[in-house]
């Protein structure tokens, strides 16, 4: 009798290795009728900025894809829907001494697998101004940046990486630390990172979309592989979350140069079939699929009146 290679030396599946979401978009898209592939972003290198000063004297922001929580566009909550109500289309700032309640409805987050109940998954805002506190890093800058989850990369490019460059400049930020949550959040951020680093000013991306980061190409990536929603740590996990940053901020100070990737030794679950899940048409029927394309295109109506107001 043959024993299997993964019985005879130990070998982990197949499946379990980063979730491949850019081929698993393009397979989606094209299930439900849409033959016109996406054209992720793509770059072969990458600008990078070492540290000006030790990060203990360092200013460091956050840029997040999460949006403020607003009670007049629906469901918000734990669990909820997508919400394409709930997208903003501009950037956006917020006071970094405040309380925030940010949302990720509005964003193709893994639904099954959790159910956003822990902001300090996607905002770890929080434990920023712990590490303040703890003299890790000099301070948190008084303002953080909210970056549009934007399909067009002229856009992302042209309008809001400039947008969020100018109020980072504004800010005198020495670092910043950015936190995606969707396929394309993590398109984005990579995309705003390539426009700070390309002006003087570090940056680490906190993300679970490994291939999408590293297609984009950016100067320093922590990856963790976790579902989508998870950036920054397990949810209810403080030490997790503790970890997850810190790993950021250490790649921060120790990357040698550009497209240094980091992954998290931190693992979702010892069973890995969560990673079968996330928009795999192969588990999907065709009613589902047919389902699946009625509200993407509710949704897409409900994007084009809320860009128009």
């Amino acid at each position: 009798m043959t024993v299997p290679p993964d019985e005879q030396f130990g070998f982990a599946p197949d499946f379990d290795s980063p979730i491949p979401y850019m081929q698993r978009t393009r397979d989606y898209y094209a299930a439900i009728g849409y033959t016109t592939p996406y054209r992720w972003a793509h770059h072969v290198d990458a600008p990078f900025q070492p540290l000006k000063k030790p990060l203990s004297q360092s200013r460091v922001t956050m840029v997040t894809t999460a949006a403020p929580y607003d009670p007049l566009k629906g469901d918000q909550g734990p669990g909820a829907a997508y919400n394409g109500g709930a997208k903003f289309y501009q950037v956006y700032d917020g006071d970094s001494s405040k309380q925030h309640d940010l949302r990720i409805s509005h964003v193709g987050y893994d639904r099954k697998h959790t159910t956003a109940t822990d902001s300090g998954t996607w905002f770890p805002l929080p434990l920023l101004k712990k590490a303040q506190g703890e003299g890790r890093i000099g301070e948190v800058g008084p303002r953080f940046f909210g970056a549009p989850t934007n399909r067009s990369h002229r856009v992302t490019i042209d309008v809001d990486a400039p947008d969020i460059l100018d109020r980072c400049l504004a800010d005198k930020i020495d670092a910043v630390v950015l936190v995606p949550n969707c396929p394309v959040c993590h398109q984005t951020t990579a995309l705003v990172a390539r426009q700070l680093e390309a002006n003087g000013i570090p940056t680490v991306v906190m993300g679970c979309a490994k291939d999408i980061i590293e297609h984009a190409a950016v100067s320093r990536f922590l990856f963790s592989d976790f579902p989508l929603g998870n950036s920054a740590g397990k949810p209810h996990d403080a030490q997790s979350q503790a970890l997850t940053l810190e790993l950021a901020l250490r790649l921060l100070e120790t990357a040698a140069g550009s497209r240094t990737t980091m992954q998290s030794p931190l693992r979702w679950s010892e069973d890995a079939s969560w990673k079968l899940d996330y928009n795999n048409i192969a588990q999907m029927s065709p009613e589902e699929l047919a389902r699946r394309r009625a509200e993407f295109d509710r949704q897409k109506e409900i994007a084009r009146g809320n860009r128009a107001a």
